[in-house]
Protein backbone atom coordinates (compact mmCIF):
# COMPACT_ATOMS: atom_id res chain seq x y z
CA UNK A 1 0.00 0.00 0.00
CA UNK A 2 1.32 3.52 -0.86
CA UNK A 3 2.22 6.09 1.92
CA UNK A 4 -0.81 8.30 0.56
CA UNK A 5 -3.39 5.31 0.38
CA UNK A 6 -2.19 4.51 4.09
CA UNK A 7 -2.37 8.04 5.19
CA UNK A 8 -5.86 7.75 2.98
CA UNK A 9 -7.08 4.71 5.77
CA UNK A 10 -5.52 6.08 8.75
CA UNK A 11 -5.90 9.59 8.92
CA UNK A 12 -8.52 12.32 8.53
CA UNK A 13 -5.78 15.40 8.45
CA UNK A 14 -1.97 15.08 7.26
CA UNK A 15 0.65 17.67 6.68
CA UNK A 16 3.80 15.78 5.39
CA UNK A 17 6.84 17.46 4.85
CA UNK A 18 5.84 21.07 5.51
CA UNK A 19 7.49 24.20 5.03
CA UNK A 20 6.64 27.59 5.08
CA UNK A 21 8.88 30.68 4.24
CA UNK A 22 8.16 34.33 4.94
CA UNK A 23 10.84 35.72 2.55
CA UNK A 24 13.95 35.10 4.48
CA UNK A 25 12.00 33.82 7.46
CA UNK A 26 11.41 30.04 7.80
CA UNK A 27 8.88 29.77 9.65
CA UNK A 28 8.32 26.00 9.47
CA UNK A 29 10.41 23.73 8.19
CA UNK A 30 9.83 19.74 7.04
CA UNK A 31 7.24 19.40 9.62
CA UNK A 32 5.09 16.07 9.47
CA UNK A 33 1.82 15.80 11.51
CA UNK A 34 -0.94 12.87 11.02
CA UNK A 35 -4.28 13.00 12.57
CA UNK A 36 -5.77 10.00 13.32
CA UNK A 37 -9.74 9.96 12.91
CA UNK A 38 -11.38 10.31 16.61
CA UNK A 39 -8.21 10.83 18.36
CA UNK A 40 -6.75 13.97 20.30
CA UNK A 41 -3.30 14.82 18.83
CA UNK A 42 -1.57 17.47 21.34
CA UNK A 43 0.83 20.13 19.73
CA UNK A 44 3.50 21.37 22.31
CA UNK A 45 5.89 23.94 21.96
CA UNK A 46 7.19 27.13 23.75
CA UNK A 47 6.74 30.63 22.64
CA UNK A 48 8.22 30.91 18.75
CA UNK A 49 7.94 27.57 18.23
CA UNK A 50 5.85 27.67 14.87
CA UNK A 51 2.54 26.50 16.82
CA UNK A 52 0.64 29.62 15.01
CA UNK A 53 2.22 29.03 11.50
CA UNK A 54 0.68 25.74 11.85
CA UNK A 55 -2.27 26.50 13.14
CA UNK A 56 -2.84 28.76 10.24
CA UNK A 57 -1.88 26.63 7.85
CA UNK A 58 -4.11 23.91 9.24
CA UNK A 59 -6.94 26.46 9.11
CA UNK A 60 -6.10 27.55 5.22
CA UNK A 61 -5.06 30.93 6.47
CA UNK A 62 -1.80 30.03 4.94
CA UNK A 63 -0.60 27.80 1.93
CA UNK A 64 2.44 25.50 2.52
CA UNK A 65 5.09 26.63 0.80
CA UNK A 66 6.90 23.65 0.24
CA UNK A 67 5.11 20.04 1.46
CA UNK A 68 1.72 18.43 1.11
CA UNK A 69 -1.56 18.90 3.05
CA UNK A 70 -3.89 15.57 3.24
CA UNK A 71 -7.44 15.40 3.92
CA UNK A 72 -9.26 12.44 4.04
CA UNK A 73 -5.68 10.87 2.25
CA UNK A 74 -5.80 13.21 -0.97
CA UNK A 75 -4.04 16.44 -1.18
CA UNK A 76 -5.77 19.80 -1.18
CA UNK A 77 -5.21 23.42 -2.06
CA UNK A 78 -7.12 25.58 0.39
CA UNK A 79 -7.65 29.49 -1.02
CA UNK A 80 -9.51 30.94 2.19
CA UNK A 81 -10.59 29.29 5.96
CA UNK A 82 -13.75 28.93 4.34
CA UNK A 83 -12.27 25.71 2.30
CA UNK A 84 -11.00 24.54 5.31
CA UNK A 85 -14.54 24.87 7.38
CA UNK A 86 -16.25 23.31 4.32
CA UNK A 87 -14.21 20.35 4.80
CA UNK A 88 -15.26 20.17 8.68
CA UNK A 89 -11.98 21.60 9.93
CA UNK A 90 -13.14 24.22 12.71
CA UNK A 91 -10.03 26.26 13.95
CA UNK A 92 -11.31 27.65 17.24
CA UNK A 93 -8.64 30.59 18.39
CA UNK A 94 -7.73 32.02 21.80
CA UNK A 95 -9.44 35.11 21.11
CA UNK A 96 -12.66 33.06 20.30
CA UNK A 97 -14.10 35.57 17.85
CA UNK A 98 -17.27 36.06 20.35
CA UNK A 99 -19.19 39.86 20.51
CA UNK A 100 -19.28 40.30 24.37
CA UNK A 101 -22.35 42.40 24.03
CA UNK A 102 -24.28 40.07 22.11
CA UNK A 103 -26.32 37.28 23.61
CA UNK A 104 -25.22 33.92 23.87
CA UNK A 105 -27.69 32.53 21.17
CA UNK A 106 -26.67 35.37 18.87
CA UNK A 107 -22.75 33.85 19.57
CA UNK A 108 -23.56 30.58 19.02
CA UNK A 109 -25.48 31.18 15.38
CA UNK A 110 -23.18 33.91 14.34
CA UNK A 111 -23.84 34.07 10.75
CA UNK A 112 -25.83 31.14 10.51
CA UNK A 113 -29.11 32.46 12.37
CA UNK A 114 -32.25 30.30 12.17
CA UNK A 115 -34.96 32.46 9.88
CA UNK A 116 -38.96 32.51 10.20
CA UNK A 117 -41.21 34.82 8.10
CA UNK A 118 -42.31 38.12 9.74
CA UNK A 119 -45.69 38.91 8.84
CA UNK A 120 -45.52 35.84 5.74
CA UNK A 121 -43.22 38.66 3.66
CA UNK A 122 -39.65 39.42 5.37
CA UNK A 123 -37.18 36.84 7.07
CA UNK A 124 -35.94 37.73 10.58
CA UNK A 125 -34.26 35.72 12.92
CA UNK A 126 -35.77 33.09 14.63
CA UNK A 127 -34.76 34.75 18.36
CA UNK A 128 -36.66 31.26 20.09
CA UNK A 129 -35.33 28.53 18.10
CA UNK A 130 -31.75 30.32 17.77
CA UNK A 131 -32.20 30.12 22.30
CA UNK A 132 -33.58 26.80 22.44
CA UNK A 133 -31.14 24.96 20.41
CA UNK A 134 -27.84 27.18 21.92
CA UNK A 135 -29.17 26.10 25.28
CA UNK A 136 -29.52 22.29 24.48
CA UNK A 137 -26.01 22.04 22.91
CA UNK A 138 -24.47 23.63 25.79
CA UNK A 139 -26.27 21.25 28.04
CA UNK A 140 -24.73 18.62 26.32
CA UNK A 141 -21.57 20.05 27.02
CA UNK A 142 -21.99 20.22 30.32
CA UNK A 143 -22.96 24.16 30.32
CA UNK A 144 -26.05 25.02 31.84
CA UNK A 145 -27.20 28.37 30.64
CA UNK A 146 -30.63 29.71 32.05
CA UNK A 147 -31.00 32.30 29.70
CA UNK A 148 -29.67 31.85 26.01
CA UNK A 149 -30.64 35.83 25.66
CA UNK A 150 -28.16 37.02 28.30
CA UNK A 151 -25.14 38.86 26.93
CA UNK A 152 -22.20 36.38 26.66
CA UNK A 153 -19.90 38.77 28.70
CA UNK A 154 -21.64 37.54 31.64
CA UNK A 155 -20.46 34.12 30.97
CA UNK A 156 -16.74 33.15 32.63
CA UNK A 157 -13.84 32.64 30.34
CA UNK A 158 -13.82 28.74 30.80
CA UNK A 159 -18.03 28.51 29.57
CA UNK A 160 -16.94 31.07 25.93
CA UNK A 161 -14.20 28.65 25.49
CA UNK A 162 -16.96 25.58 25.94
CA UNK A 163 -19.44 27.88 23.68
CA UNK A 164 -17.29 28.30 20.84
CA UNK A 165 -16.26 24.48 21.03
CA UNK A 166 -19.97 23.38 21.54
CA UNK A 167 -20.73 25.84 18.09
CA UNK A 168 -18.04 24.29 15.94
CA UNK A 169 -19.29 20.61 16.39
CA UNK A 170 -22.89 21.85 16.20
CA UNK A 171 -21.91 22.77 12.77
CA UNK A 172 -20.33 19.50 11.62
CA UNK A 173 -17.01 19.85 12.61
CA UNK A 174 -14.85 17.04 12.18
CA UNK A 175 -11.87 18.14 13.19
CA UNK A 176 -11.50 20.73 16.06
CA UNK A 177 -8.04 22.56 15.88
CA UNK A 178 -7.87 24.60 19.89
CA UNK A 179 -5.77 27.32 20.16
CA UNK A 180 -4.65 26.97 23.73
CA UNK A 181 -7.76 27.17 24.99
CA UNK A 182 -6.90 26.45 28.82
CA UNK A 183 -3.67 29.46 28.31
CA UNK A 184 -6.00 32.27 30.16
CA UNK A 185 -8.12 30.16 32.23
CA UNK A 186 -8.48 28.98 36.39
CA UNK A 187 -7.92 25.15 37.50
CA UNK A 188 -11.35 24.58 37.39
CA UNK A 189 -12.22 26.32 34.16
CA UNK A 190 -9.18 24.40 32.45
CA UNK A 191 -10.10 21.09 33.80
CA UNK A 192 -13.84 22.05 32.26
CA UNK A 193 -12.37 22.33 28.45
CA UNK A 194 -10.40 19.08 29.10
CA UNK A 195 -14.10 17.32 29.74
CA UNK A 196 -15.04 19.19 26.37
CA UNK A 197 -11.68 17.86 24.72
CA UNK A 198 -13.10 14.36 25.96
CA UNK A 199 -16.56 14.24 25.09
CA UNK A 200 -15.44 15.68 21.64
CA UNK A 201 -13.44 12.96 21.24
CA UNK A 202 -16.14 10.56 22.27
CA UNK A 203 -18.46 12.07 19.62
CA UNK A 204 -15.78 10.48 17.25
CA UNK A 205 -14.36 14.11 16.35
CA UNK A 206 -10.93 14.08 15.93
CA UNK A 207 -9.10 17.39 17.92
CA UNK A 208 -5.73 19.09 17.37
CA UNK A 209 -4.77 20.49 20.94
CA UNK A 210 -2.25 23.28 20.83
CA UNK A 211 -1.05 24.62 24.38
CA UNK A 212 2.30 24.61 26.30
CA UNK A 213 1.15 23.27 29.15
CA UNK A 214 1.97 19.40 29.22
CA UNK A 215 -0.11 19.20 32.58
CA UNK A 216 -2.77 19.93 30.77
CA UNK A 217 -1.70 18.06 27.11
CA UNK A 218 -0.83 14.75 28.86
CA UNK A 219 -3.98 13.90 30.49
CA UNK A 220 -6.29 14.00 27.54
CA UNK A 221 -3.59 13.13 24.88
CA UNK A 222 -3.27 10.02 22.71
CA UNK A 223 -0.09 11.51 20.79
CA UNK A 224 1.71 14.73 20.73
CA UNK A 225 4.12 16.15 18.04
CA UNK A 226 6.99 18.59 19.51
CA UNK A 227 7.86 22.21 17.57
CA UNK A 228 11.14 23.90 18.61
CA UNK A 229 11.93 26.83 16.18
CA UNK A 230 9.82 25.41 13.10
CA UNK A 231 10.69 22.12 13.16
CA UNK A 232 9.40 18.90 14.48
CA UNK A 233 11.30 17.22 17.54
CA UNK A 234 8.97 13.76 16.59
CA UNK A 235 5.92 12.49 17.17
CA UNK A 236 5.12 10.06 19.67
CA UNK A 237 1.47 8.23 21.70
CA UNK A 238 1.35 7.90 25.13
CA UNK A 239 2.33 4.61 25.36
CA UNK A 240 5.90 5.41 23.97
CA UNK A 241 6.86 8.54 26.13
CA UNK A 242 5.89 9.67 29.75
CA UNK A 243 4.86 13.24 31.20
CA UNK A 244 8.20 13.96 32.27
CA UNK A 245 10.24 12.80 29.09
CA UNK A 246 8.01 15.69 27.49
CA UNK A 247 8.41 17.95 29.98
CA UNK A 248 12.40 17.39 29.62
CA UNK A 249 12.16 17.78 25.44
CA UNK A 250 10.63 21.18 25.94
CA UNK A 251 12.86 22.71 28.87
CA UNK A 252 16.21 21.84 26.48
CA UNK A 253 16.95 18.35 28.35
CA UNK A 254 20.86 18.14 28.06
CA UNK A 255 21.14 22.02 27.46
CA UNK A 256 19.17 22.93 30.38
CA UNK A 257 21.07 20.87 33.01
CA UNK A 258 24.14 22.30 31.42
CA UNK A 259 22.86 25.91 32.09
CA UNK A 260 22.05 24.81 35.80
CA UNK A 261 25.39 23.28 36.41
CA UNK A 262 27.08 26.66 35.20
CA UNK A 263 24.50 28.80 37.38
CA UNK A 264 25.25 26.29 40.49
CA UNK A 265 29.17 27.01 39.76
CA UNK A 266 28.81 30.87 39.03
CA UNK A 267 30.27 32.55 42.25
CA UNK A 268 27.70 35.82 43.14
Amino acid sequence: MSDTQQTGDDYILALENVSRYFGNVIALKDVTLRLRRGEVHCLLGDNGAGKSTLIKTLAGVHAPSEGTYLVDGKPVHFASPKDALDLGIATVYQDLALVPLLSVARNFFMGREPQKKLFGLVNVMDIETAAKVAREKLAEMGINVRDANQPIGTMSGGERQCLAIARAIHFGARVLILDEPTAALGVKQSFNVLKLIHKARAKGISVIFITHNVHHAYPIGDSFTLLNRGKSMGTYTKETITKDQVLDMMAGGAEMQKMISELEGATI
